[in-house]
């Protein structure tokens, strides 16, 4: 391989050389961020509630900038960017160097995002807060779930974009590839279930829930670009798209939070 990494042909070869390492440090990166980002909120506003115009203004920031980051990974795919040289050398590469073993142990983790997994857990989360009486918690929960559904259908309608080709027989995917709908379920479900459980159990709960929810996510992304399923384009916009959208959510139920007594 060469050592320099100016093309993306070459840098997808280099990830695919260095695919468990660069897995475990995108994870414990994410972990770390996630914590750091808790932690720093906590300190920042120790018990305190937030007014709802900040909470309108993050909210939109929020979506915003998930926005962006889709709309700039549609815009270079659709133009044919090198991202797309990038996608397709990975998806060769990757096909060419991951043993069977680690392909089976990806495609049990990818099943975090699979649809009837999202069902059970949108249809049994809902049903379960409206039984307790949570209300608005059960409507966002719904929304964020079914919702987030609904958009990654309609967008992959609109982009019928081919998913490459994977011919290993360990998992297999029919429907179009962008954006990735198990990247941006398990941003939308496990990130409103995250959400949900902040606002329920005990504080010494929070962290363990937001870890879990962000390996969660950031596992059943990259086991969609191991499986060679998706293209690494398909998941980043997956999981913004599914973020966009996870925050326009919680932005809602805080806003009706602080309308209904």
């Amino acid at each position: 391989m060469h050592a320099s990494l100016s093309t993306p042909a070459l840098l997808a070869e280099t990830v695919a050389a260095n695919l468990l390492p660069l897995y475990f440090a995108l994870l414990a990166g994410a972990l770390a961020l996630a914590a750091s980002t808790l932690l720093s909120w906590r300190r920042l506003r120790p018990g305190g509630a937030a007014s709802a115009a900040r909470i309108a203004g993050a909210g939109a920031l929020g979506v915003a900038l998930a926005g962006s980051v889709f709309a700039l990974i549609a815009t270079a795919v659709t133009a044919g960017h090198a991202l797309t040289e990038f996608d397709d050398t990975l998806v060769t590469a990757l096909s060419a160097t991951q043993p069977a073993d680690t392909l089976r142990v990806f495609a049990r983790l990818t099943h975090f995002g699979d649809t009837a997994t999202l069902t059970a857990l949108g249809i049994g989360g809902a049903l379960l807060l409206a039984w307790r009486r949570h209300l608005v918690l059960a409507a966002t929960w719904a929304a964020a779930i079914a919702g987030n559904a609904l958009l990654n259908v309609s967008l992959k309608a609109l982009f019928e974009r081919v998913r490459p080709v994977h011919d290993h027989g360990i998992t297999i995917e029919t429907s179009w590839s962008f954006p990735s709908g198990h990247a941006s379920g398990t941003v939308a479900a496990w990130g409103i279930a995250a959400y949900v459980m902040l606002r329920l159990l005990p504080s010494r709960w929070h962290l363990p829930v937001v870890l879990a929810a962000v390996a969660i996510a950031v596992t059943t992304a990259v086991s969609r670009v191991v499986l060679q399923v998706h293209f690494a384009s398909d998941v980043l916009a997956g999981m913004a798209s599914g973020a966009a959208w996870l925050t326009l959510c919680i932005t809602l139920s805080e806003l009706l939070r602080r309308r209904v007594p």
